[in-house]
């Protein structure tokens, strides 16, 4: 007997509820300007006291520019519409990417630990990222983004969950 219609529907894939903190955005972008900020500034100094080599370095400033504005502006703009997390009584949901998107989903009975971390752009935003390490070899969920309050509520009650969850995560 072939499933129902109802019964497909049910069980297809769909994004994860819960948006991650607006913050994420200006996060994103920090830590964009942070990595080609300084890329930009060397191209441009190029420029301007290395005269023997005058086209190349405006070509590297050209593309420094461009990686700046893809990585300050497209990228954490995008990432927001993308990034969604989810946790329910069996398993922690999570997809993440811009480019490449990664769904994953992982049932409580293989968490092993659960982190809330916070890196110095998180904590000058008072935002966290939640860790949830799991007994896989395609390594922990990281939903990155989250308000530092709800990442540490989500740990806890993760954490009690997964208490009461039977097996020993292996």
């Amino acid at each position: 007997m072939s499933p129902s219609p109802d019964d497909r529907a049910s069980r297809t894939l769909r994004p994860p509820e819960h948006r991650v903190e607006r913050r994420a955005i200006g996060w994103w972008m920090l830590q964009s300007l942070l990595l080609t900020g300084p890329l930009l500034a060397a191209s441009v100094l190029a420029l301007l006291w290395w005269e023997g080599a005058r086209p190349w370095p405006a070509v590297a400033v050209a593309l420094s520019a461009v990686l700046l504005v893809v990585g300050a502006v497209i990228e954490p703009l995008w990432r927001y519409r993308v990034h969604r997390w989810e946790t329910t009584d069996t398993a922690v949901y999570a997809r993440t990417g811009w480019l490449v998107r990664e769904w994953r989903a992982a049932p409580l009975s293989r968490v092993q630990t659960v982190d809330a971390v916070q890196g110095p752009l998180e904590q000058f935003l008072g935002l966290s990222t939640l860790r949830v390490t799991t007994a896989s070899s395609r390594g922990a969920i990281d939903i990155g983004g989250l308000d530092k309050r709800t990442a540490a509520r989500v740990a806890d009650e993760l954490t009690r969950v997964a208490e009461l969850v039977p097996g020993d995560a292996t």
